[in-house]
């Protein structure tokens, strides 16, 4: 492959169930690079079977395809955007020291966004006096002090007055701190999208689910509650963890969890979609490669591209 090619990252992004990770490495495997996740919840260690962490898809001809931001996380911590930025630049930076080529792959849409456009991202710290201020005022006083700040990337999570002060509180810092600009890597991405048909990609997630069951999904979020996450912390998590949690629990039977967690990753996989479309209004290109095509002719195509 060329050296002196326009980019410096290939961005592999899609739905989930797309086959864009197994993808991914075939195509680290053929430029001699390494991929990076961007996945929100395959951070977290020990959450493998819910998460979707299928390791042999990064074994291409025999050879391990090295993935950065896996099991980098305990459960019950709670990773964030900030965190998510600061770690994609180390691993990019340490990739290109080697003199290999950093494959960006994931679903996430804010992760892969906050890279590609480089938000404004800091570590804000606490501020005890402003968080008294705030402590007696109602959640609809707060989604009102909210409302009085200019609109930033990244639609504020407001569902509980801990995450509304929160949230002025970073606001607030970014305000007074107008000249904050993070000295980032400069970023040449080649966007591949992975589309797949509607109705194909319902059959996949439906059977991928059926699947992880069966390999002991249920087990695996019991043995992290057995070792003392909260179910509020498993339900945290969403999707999987959230479902099986309400069935540990007693609070859903075992159909009633596996129909409500099967049409919430559908409806996951839409979001995704929309998500994807909102970046190429906003001027990002994504070059779409259907998923059903092999994985080889689908590697020449983005070859082609460099």
């Amino acid at each position: 492959m060329k050296k002196d090619h326009k980019y410096n990252l290939i961005v592999i992004l899609g739905p989930t169930a797309s086959g864009k990770t197994r993808f991914a490495a075939r195509l680290a495997s053929e430029i001699d690079g390494e991929i990076i996740s961007a996945d929100s919840r395959q951070v977290y260690r020990h959450m493998t079977i819910g998460t979707g962490k299928d390791y042999d898809d990064y074994i291409v001809d025999g050879r391990e395809i090295k993935c950065h931001l896996i099991d980098i996380a305990d459960p019950g911590y709670k990773y964030n955007l900030y965190e998510y930025q600061r770690d994609f630049f180390k691993s990019f930076e340490q990739i290109r020291e080697k003199g290999k080529f950093p494959v960006l792959c994931g679903g996430t849409g804010l992760y892969i966004e906050s890279v590609l456009k480089k938000y404004k991202l800091i570590n804000v710290p606490v501020d005890p006096e402003l968080r008294k201020q705030l402590e007696n005022r109602s959640l609809d006083e707060l989604a009102d002090t909210l409302r009085g700040f200019r609109k930033l990337h990244n639609t504020t999570n407001i569902d509980t007055k801990k995450r509304a002060i929160r949230a002025i509180e970073i606001e607030t810092y970014y305000r007074d701190h107008p000249d904050i600009n993070p000295d980032l890597p400069e970023i040449k991405p080649l966007i591949v999208g992975i589309k797949i048909d509607r109705d194909a990609r319902r059959e996949k997630i439906t059977d991928r689910l059926k699947k992880r069951l069966e390999e002991g999904m249920v087990d695996e979020v019991e043995s992290l509650l057995k070792k003392g996450l909260k179910p509020e912390d498993m339900i945290y998590y969403g999707m999987e963890y959230k479902y099986v949690t309400l069935y540990l629990t007693g609070e859903l039977t075992y159909d009633e969890m596996f129909k409500k967690l099967n049409t919430e990753i559908h409806r996951f996989a839409k979001r995704q979609m929309t998500w994807f479309r909102g970046m190429e209004r906003k001027g990002f290109v994504i070059n779409w490669i259907d998923a059903a095509e092999p994985d080889g002719k689908k590697v020449g195509k983005v070859l082609a591209l460099l």
